[in-house]
């Protein structure tokens, strides 16, 4: 096949996942009540899962009334004429493109592997499904914990007491939107070292050496976005990142051991 020919059957392919797209947003349109009052306006609300879990930790453990969320004091303005139509069709595009994902990945599976040898297309059969659980799995950690947190601490910061926190709603969506998806592509680094050791790019020997760099950087994170300094809290947030840094060096030593067994076997035919 030539390079135009491939461009048209990846235009088909991308077209599959538009339509798919285009669906999820149109459900997403029609069922918008409960979409805007419990899913986005969730981490507003001192009723959210995150914020009861807070206090029922905060009362077992005695951390303090200041652990348990009982107000999130801004409130949530419109400033344009058209901003809630405009509302309504952003965040009914940006749940249609987050249901839609694992079926783009799908498609985009579907064009690489007929490229792939036999071997290849084995060892990376499941990249549609991990590549899916892992974004779902970031998408909820995200939403739920780091949103969730990361609205109570800013909400809650005060530089003098003469400032009312009156946010749009689209600097509120721009925050929950942010959080969550960008989580979802953090969780992604295990499929990114996946395709990055296959590549030789990426070893666990240099992941391993960086270690510490990373700890450093996982627990900045977790201090940013952690409503209180208790150890608690930021371990909440830092230990599945840490986890999923160990994931990836896992991954990419396996990676390693398949690429050397290849070479032996090279070397003795």
């Amino acid at each position: 096949m030539s390079f135009f020919d491939h461009l048209n059957v990846l235009r088909r392919h991308l077209i599959r996942a538009a339509v798919a797209i285009i669906i999820f947003t149109t459900l997403a349109f029609c069922y918008y009540d409960f979409i805007f009052d419990t899913i986005i306006m969730g981490p507003k609300r001192v009723d959210f899962w995150t914020y009861r879990m807070m206090c029922l930790i905060g009362e077992r453990f005695d951390m303090g009334p200041d652990f348990c969320v009982k107000q999130i004091p801004f409130n949530i303005i419109n400033t344009d004429m058209a901003g809630q139509f405009t509302l309504q069709m952003n965040s009914s595009l940006l749940i249609g493109v987050v249901l839609g994902f694992p079926y783009l990945l799908f498609e985009l599976w579907r064009f690489v592997k007929p490229a792939l040898h036999e071997k290849e297309r084995q060892s990376a059969s499941g990249f549609t499904f991990y590549a899916s659980v892992l974004f779902l799995l970031g998408l909820l950690f995200g939403y739920f914990i780091i949103s969730p947190l990361s609205i109570n601490f800013l909400a809650n910061y005060q530089v003098s007491q003469a400032i009312q926190n009156q946010i749009t709603i689209d600097s509120y969506l721009s925050t929950v939107a942010t959080l969550s998806l960008g989580t979802g592509i953090v969780f992604e680094l295990p499929v990114l070292i996946f395709i990055l050791s296959k590549l030789g790019l990426m070893t666990p020997h240099l992941m391993r050496s960086t270690r510490r760099y990373a700890i450093v950087i996982i627990l900045i994170i977790a201090a940013i976005v952690t409503p209180t300094p208790d150890a608690l809290t930021m371990l909440t947030v830092s230990f599945p990142l840490f986890i999923l840094y160990e994931l990836s060096i896992f991954v990419s030593s396996m990676v390693e051991k398949k690429n050397a067994y290849k070479a032996f076997e090279k070397s003795t035919n």
